[in-house]
């Protein structure tokens, strides 16, 4: 599938989801004529095709009037028949047998309630369904698949709901009324109470923090937070501890020494000299 083709059906799904509430796995509904082209023609397997096309997951969807007409037209659509067989059944509540493009169209009726895709090589099918807002179309060229894209009538019923939501209803409006006259109902009865009597004691109203004024070529702009000063680091802020010393000794010793204060007598030790004795002279 080239590129573009590719862009060209994606925007066409993108609209029928956006604007027709199309939801995948996508409902595909393929007629006989469609059924019969993907096997002449070798496009197997169908959904994995058909999911290329529609840049999602399917669910393959035929009509029991469609697989009666297959079946009536003998041995030259058996196979086509078959295959039809494998697909899901859509409920068309048909009790008699209809021609399979007036199943079609009872089926997707007047505004697509199913929300399916409609896959068929009946160019007078496709013709007449362009007509109806909200129906996806696909066909078949040879071994290639291509999705149509929305016609100008689907393009102006989408406009017009558009312009439909833009707008008030009646109903809304009958509202937004009711409420107003309930406003000014509640306003009339609550308003004297609310000021009180003139003599009384002044009341004490907390005063609104003003909002700074933007500039107007400012607005637009984007804004950014300043970094404001911050307080410093509570833990700088603590006390040094005093470490302990090392030499408890040397701390002692000007404990007690105030001025009035008798200075402690010190201990001197006395050497022993009996170790010690002069060696007599060997020569003498």
């Amino acid at each position: 599938m080239g590129i573009k083709k590719q862009k060209r059906q994606r925007r066409a799904v993108r609209f029928y989801t956006t604007c027709c509430g199309f939801r995948p796995p996508f409902k595909i509904f393929l007629d006989g004529t469609f059924v019969h082209h993907l096997i002449s023609n070798q496009i197997m397997p169908a959904d994995d095709a058909i999911a290329k096309t529609v840049g999602d997951k399917v669910k393959l969807f035929t009509s029991r009037c469609v697989r009666l007409e297959l079946r009536a037209l003998g041995q030259s659509y058996s196979r086509t028949f078959e295959a039809a067989n494998q697909l899901f059944t859509a409920r068309c509540n048909h009790v008699q047998r209809k021609s399979a493009e007036a199943c079609i169209r009872d089926v997707i009726g007047e505004s697509n309630p199913e929300h399916f895709f409609l896959a068929t090589q009946d160019a007078n099918l496709r013709q007449q369904l362009r007509e109806i807002p909200g129906v996806p179309l696909i066909y078949g060229l040879r071994n290639a698949l291509f999705m149509e894209q929305p016609s100008d009538v689907q393009r102006q019923f989408v406009k017009s709901l558009e312009e439909e939501r833009m707008h008030m209803s009646e109903a809304e409006r009958s509202l937004l009324k009711r409420k107003r006259k309930y406003e000014v109902e509640s306003d009339k009865t609550n308003g004297p109470e609310d000021f009180g009597d003139q003599n009384s004691e002044p009341q004490v109203f907390e005063k609104k923090k003003k909002k700074k004024s933007i500039p107007n070529n400012m607005i637009d702009r984007a804004q950014f937070k300043r970094n404001k000063a911050k307080g410093p680091n509570p833990l700088s802020c603590l006390k040094k501890k005093v470490k302990p010393s090392s030499h408890p000794v040397a701390e002692k010793k000007d404990d007690g020494n105030d001025g009035n204060a008798a200075p402690k007598q010190t201990r001197k030790r006395k050497r022993s000299r009996k170790g010690k004795e002069p060696t007599e002279n060997v020569a003498s």
